[in-house]
């Protein structure tokens, strides 16, 4: 007998699994948060990291299948001219992305958080948000790019379209760059590879490489801790282990005890101050020792599952704009992932890379939940003319 699912059963079982991810991520954010000499004030609510990303879940359950139920055509341009662009979402969050970019390198705008300015603060009465103009630029891009690939069509072979595309994709990764090397490495990797995959010609992509190699080379030299982090990479036992690698060094340990099963939710002693950034770039290593290999597995499978189920998505689309976007969206996420646990387990040098769905704070979670709800959407109308 041979199964066959439909296209709203598809996109039902990928909301489903980003959401398991998510609540997976309130979960260990929680465990990860623990504190052993603190007492919970209910009226300081949100100043707790774990209130806020439980906050956070219940409002990206929302934006994901809000998101889910409008068609995702209206992202596409519809024609070719000035005023087929303006009102296409995808340009204005380019542009706004660019502006908030720009914004977040001013001292006194931008907000300094372990000696790198990449947020922007947004008072909300009592409580304030801290947003990552980055994440919002990753997604503007991977909305962007796919757009104009599919108005262009065989036309995006023309070097002259190409070299458009790569002046707004350079000029959004050198504005990252400055402050996020692992940010911008990682834009660049998605919309170059989205390019390739829209049809651009592969020498094109050999003419910027040397200017991008030129400009991550003195991103890397001008900044002593890149320097030091990709000298600790090569040579773990170096004298900056200390410093620079005291991160990875914990998180081996901590993946290394948990052995096969894990010491059980919330039984790890990592987290009590001997592992930095444990809510956020570092929360597998959590999982790792709380949960064992057993969880480990689990985790990974989860991803390995939404991958299959964006490549089901991106078969069954009909239209190149559909083929297109649902690429980029789960090659974001999956290659993010890949990173992070690359990051977390030293087959990578250390950069500031979250783990998709589970990592800590509002604005990546926000985000790719509103991408998980586009996919969702290709995937309700994948097969439409």
């Amino acid at each position: 007998m041979k199964l066959s699912l439909s296209g709203k059963t598809i996109g039902n079982m990928t909301a489903c699994l980003a959401v398991t991810l998510m609540a997976l991520g309130v979960v260990f954010v929680f465990s990860a948060s623990a504190k052993i000499d603190v007492e919970y004030d209910l009226a300081k609510f949100y100043s707790y990291p774990e209130f806020r990303q439980a906050v956070f879940f219940l409002i990206s359950i929302l934006i994901l299948f809000g998101l889910s139920l409008i068609n995702y055509r209206i992202l596409a341009f519809k024609s070719g001219n000035w005023k087929g662009w303006i009102p296409n979402p995808a340009v204005w969050l380019v542009f706004v992305s660019i502006i908030l970019l720009v914004m977040v390198l001013i001292p006194g705008i931008g907000v300094e958080i372990n000696y790198a300015r990449r947020w922007l603060r947004i008072p909300l009465g009592p409580a304030s948000i801290n947003f990552q103009p980055s994440e919002l630029a990753k997604w503007s891009l991977v909305l962007f790019i796919p757009a104009v690939s599919a108005l262009l069509g065989e036309k995006i072979k023309r070097f002259k379209n190409f070299a458009i595309l790569c002046v707004v994709i350079g000029l959004i990764a050198g504005l990252i760059v400055i402050e996020d090397f692992g940010t911008a490495f990682f834009v660049a990797f998605v919309s170059f590879v989205i390019l390739f995959i829209a049809g651009a010609k592969w020498w094109h992509f050999l003419t910027p490489l040397p200017i991008l190699a030129i400009l991550f080379t003195l991103a890397i030299i001008t900044s002593p801790e890149r320097r030091e982090r990709i000298k600790t990479f090569i040579n773990p036992d170096s004298s900056t282990a200390q410093t620079s690698g005291y991160q990875v060094k914990q998180s081996l340990i901590a993946i290394s005890t948990g052995r096969i099963l894990g010491k059980g939710l919330g039984g790890g002693i990592s987290k009590y101050g001997h592992l930095p950034e444990d809510t956020t770039d570092f929360i597998f290593a959590i999982i790792a020792e709380e949960l064992g290999f057993v969880g480990v597995c689990f985790v990974i499978l989860l991803f390995i599952f939404f991958l299959v189920l964006g490549v089901i998505i991106i078969g069954r689309c009909k239209d190149d704009f559909g083929k297109l976007l649902a690429f980029g969206i789960v090659l974001a996420i999956t290659s993010q992932a890949v990173m992070n646990l690359g990051v977390v387990t030293r087959l990578l040098p250390t950069k500031g890379i979250a783990l998709p769905f589970i990592s800590a704070g509002g604005t990546h979670l926000f985000l790719t939940a509103a991408a998980v709800g586009i996919l969702v959407s290709i995937a309700g109308r994948a097969e439409d003319a």
